[in-house]
Formats: structure tokens, C-alpha cells, sequence
């Protein structure tokens, strides 16, 4: 959990980690984390779109958290971590409009 801690501190996150602590997440969790998971154990809107902005600059560095190397653990990267790029979505849609002649009158 230590690791944890330091890299929230360096991301001036350092508020999450009680919470995230009570949730036994820890650095090596990180990348799973989903906003439904965030949202899940408490985190506000703001909170969640800080914690996934971090979470999401893990992918793109050479060793997951950005902390001095530990010879004791080893940590490597996450290469499925890039979001998938999502296409577009094409839905029929039926639409029926009805008017009757004298409504107006009718519903008097």
C-alpha cells in the first residue's frame, strides 16, 4: 500500500488512498479499475475522472508506477491498457405520426 500512496502523492491524489485502501486496491489493481468500479466504492465524478486520467498515463511509461525501482518487485506494463477505439453505431428508428381529421373537435 505504500506504493500506492506515493503514486497517488505524485498525481496529487494522496485524499483517495483511504478509500482506496479500504478496497484493497492497490498499484498493481490500477489498470482494471472501470469509472462503474470507481463510482462503486464512493469516488465523486471529479475524483473518478482525476483517478482514470492518472491510471491512463500508466500505459504509456515504461514501468507501471512512476516511483524510484524496487529490485524486490517487479511490475511490468500493461500492454491492453489503450482504450479500444469504438465505431460508430447505426439504429432504425420507427416513427409513426397520426392525425385525424376534426381532432380538435373530437376531443371536446
Amino acid at each position: 500500500m505504500a506504493d500506492l500512496r506515493a503514486w497517488l502523492n505524485q498525481h496529487d491524489l494522496d485524499g483517495l488512498a483511504p478509500v482506496l485502501c479500504e478496497n484493497d486496491i492497490d498499484v498493481d489493481v490500477l489498470p482494471d479499475l472501470t469509472d462503474q468500479d470507481l463510482e462503486r466504492i464512493g469516488l465523486s465524478l471529479g475524483q473518478r475522472r482525476r483517478l482514470l486520467k492518472a491510471i491512463a498515463t500508466l500505459a504509456g511509461k515504461a514501468s507501471v508506477p512512476t516511483l524510484p525501482a524496487d529490485p524486490s518487485t517487479s511490475v511490468s506494463p500493461r500492454a491492453d491498457l489503450a482504450p479500444e477505439p469504438r465505431e460508430a453505431e447505426r439504429r432504425q428508428v420507427t416513427v409513426m405520426f397520426c392525425d385525424l381529421v376534426d381532432s380538435t373537435k373530437l376531443s371536446g
